[in-house]
């Protein structure tokens, strides 16, 4: 999966790099105001997969005394940052940019040059766009897409996915606001396609924002794996009852778990030892991304 999530970055990068320069030119030219939207909004995507490549390298930095569980959270914290620069820096210039608009609203010249980047910059977000859900389907299985982001525990994938998608409705804003502002010659339409940019950027950037806050704070691994883990030391001769399975997920794929179980009360300490390490064994094995299982033995109460 981190393979495939870099994968789905860099596409992204190239793209909006590429797009991030012609957005520019052709503002400066035609003297858009939503093409200079356009062209911040690049900007920051640009800078949000530097940003996401960085987290997914810090990640994989080893465990050592001052992180025992390692740096699994660095791509919690980078894509968490990366929703705070969508909404202060895309949604926040790009709004100000068309208030700007508004009350000094200039005529676009040379409207060719603004289709011609927006329609260039639409089949390159498409292709970006197409990579990102593509790769989001391999993780999405059964489950709804709504389902899938709210349970996804690798959020690259999903904001890169969520920034082209974005991204895409800009571009039809811009195009839409360049081509009233030409036709009916009220030169405000462009102005407000740069305001409804700004908009659009700040609702992803919050929903985003929303999605990797329990992640970054601690969240725990889906119920069917907790559920799965309490069978599993139920079912086994040398325990009583487990009263308690507490998981956190400390990166994408490593899995904390701690289990609090009634070892039947018969058993010495060596037998509740072999117990406690064929459950953890079989745990492992059945979840690879479990990295740690700690648990703590009591007697049962009978």
């Amino acid at each position: 999966m981190a393979s495939g999530s870099k994968k789905v970055i860099y596409a992204a990068l190239i793209g909006n790099g590429l797009i991030s320069i012609t957005k520019f030119i052709a503002a400066v030219i035609t003297g858009s105001s939503a093409m200079m939207s356009e062209g911040i909004h690049s900007v920051v995507d640009t800078g949000n997969q530097v940003l996401l490549l960085m987290g997914l390298k810090k990640a994989e930095k080893p465990a050592d005394a001052d992180f025992p569980f390692g740096h699994g959270k660095e791509v919690y914290f980078w894509s968490f940052v990366v929703a705070i620069m969508i909404f202060a820096v895309g949604s926040g210039i790009s709004i100000y940019e068309g208030i700007h608009s508004l009350s000094d609203p200039h005529e676009i010249t040379n409207p060719m040059v603004n289709y011609i980047v927006l329609g260039l910059a639409m089949i390159f977000e498409a292709f970006a766009w197409y990579f990102a859900w593509k790769e989001f389907n391999k993780t999405k299985g059964d489950r709804s897409y709504y389902e899938a982001v709210r349970k996804e525990k690798d959020p690259t994938t999903f904001v890169v996915l969520f920034e082209d998608s974005a991204a895409m409705l800009g571009l039809m804003v811009a195009f839409v606001g360049v081509f009233l502002s030409q036709v009916t010659g009220i030169l405000i339409f462009d102005g407000i396609a740069s305001i409804v940019i700004g908009v659009i950027l700040g609702g992803t950037a919050i929903w985003l924002a929303h999605e990797t806050k329990g992640l970054l704070i601690g969240e725990s691994a889906d119920r069917e794996i907790i559920e799965s883990i309490q069978k599993m030391g139920n079912a086994m001769d040398s325990i009583h009852m487990v009263k308690e399975v507490l998981t956190l997920h400390m990166g994408p794929q490593y899995i904390l778990v701690t289990i609090n179980a009634d070892f039947v009360s018969e058993l010495n300490s060596d037998q509740v030892e072999w117990g406690t390490a064929e459950l953890s064994a079989e745990i492992k094995k059945m979840y690879p991304r479990v990295k740690r299982v700690f648990i703590e033995a009591e007697g049962d109460s009978k």
